[in-house]
């Protein structure tokens, strides 16, 4: 008996403002999000802010080295208590000067010491989940969730095999993208290969063999797709490689829901791809590339710039053309293409992100 068909998602999933606001509220609240990197922060005091869920929030390195991450609001009157990036040795929040320690904990404020039963050992900034991923920084605003080597189970482990020198690198070059489409088309399009010999040339003819690629969920239910396939043959590659290292000749990446994804490119070159929503009609992705210390390297630059050049500009035109067809009247969701051979031709994947974006807004 023939199964039936699974078809794509409908497009209110991707258009409607509700669906946004239910995933800002839920999901993107519940769910292991990408803050940094921890070169960023070397040194006692230094901080950065960022947003996740619309909400304000900074990392910062205590006198003790540990990194932690807190809501961006004082405790007295709700400023916001820092901006951008810098350091300091006690954060003091701009409007009446409450001071509190690289910890959270408040230690001083003009005046409360004449306010009987002020006790400031009971005044702390809310600290939010944070962990420290070789280097990367996550952040995730539901206090009961799980660690990530559960969300996420074998990839810590199998990224120091891929990239053995991960605990060194820092970001050479992080390239931010804006996309007029919603956050999900965007992590949809990188999340299969399907189009990647129509649509890629560069990348399927002078990085990897589309041939040999593969895109599977983890066999024991973890939120991660990888992405396997090996290095073109070495005529054809753009940029030298050192067969001689280990995994030299392999292409991995680890995708891990909802919005970042680890790549190690052929010669064990890793890059990143992080993104943050907008708003329903508009997502920015963030290409990652990162060398020993962030030192200057010209083939990494250079593969940088042809990724632009090529994938990135390319994926742009893809994704927002789809952005604009699903407002048409025409469109009626189609079946995925589902091999059961799985490989390069099949949408696996999709099946997969579909059940999952379908269970954060549905649920």
């Amino acid at each position: 008996m023939t199964a039936p068909l699974t078809h794509a998602l409908e497009p209110r999933y991707y258009t409607d403002p509700e669906v946004f606001r239910r995933e800002q509220a839920g999901l993107l609240s519940r769910t292991w999000q990408f803050a940094g990197h921890r070169s960023q922060i070397p040194n006692q005091g230094d901080y950065f802010s960022f947003e996740i869920a619309e909400q304000s929030l900074f990392c910062v390195r205590g006198r003790d080295g540990q990194i932690r991450a807190f809501y961006n609001v004082c405790q007295h009157r709700a400023h916001e208590l820092v901006s951008g990036s810098g350091s300091a040795r006690v954060l003091v929040c701009p409007y009446h000067q409450w001071a509190y320690d690289l910890k959270g904990q408040l230690k001083a404020g003009p005046n409360v010491t004449k306010v009987p039963g002020f006790d400031m050992s009971k005044i702390c900034l809310t600290e939010v989940r944070c962990e420290d991923f070789h280097g990367f920084l996550f952040v995730n605003l539901d206090e009961d969730a799980a660690p990530m080597d559960e969300w996420y189970p074998g990839v810590r482990a199998e990224i120091a095999e891929y990239v053995p020198h991960v605990d060194t690198l820092a970001p050479l070059e992080w390239v931010e993208i804006p996309e007029t489409c919603n956050w999900k088309l965007s992590v949809e399009n990188y999340s299969e290969c399907y189009h990647c010999p129509s649509n890629h040339q560069t990348f399927a003819t002078g990085v990897i063999k589309p041939e040999t690629y593969d895109i599977q969920p983890d066999p024991g239910g973890g939120y991660v797709l990888r992405h396997v396939t090996e290095c073109q043959s070495m005529e054809r590659m753009t940029y030298p490689v050192d067969m001689s290292v280990p995994h030299a000749g392999d292409y991995q990446s680890w995708f891990l829901w909802p919005m970042f994804s680890f790549q190690c490119y052929p010669g064990n070159v890793l890059n990143t791809y992080h993104w943050r929503t907008r708003d329903a009609d508009n997502c920015t992705v963030w290409r990652g590339w990162y060398t020993v210390d962030g030192r200057e390297d010209d083939v990494i630059r250079g593969l940088a710039v042809q990724d632009r050049d090529t994938t990135v500009a390319e994926d742009i035109r893809l994704v927002e053309s789809v952005s604009r067809g699903l407002r048409s009247r025409g469109y009626k969701p189609g079946p995925l293409v589902l091999d059961p051979s799985c490989g390069v031709m099949s949408e696996h994947s999709i099946a997969r992100l579909h059940q999952w974006m379908r269970e954060a807004v549905d649920r």
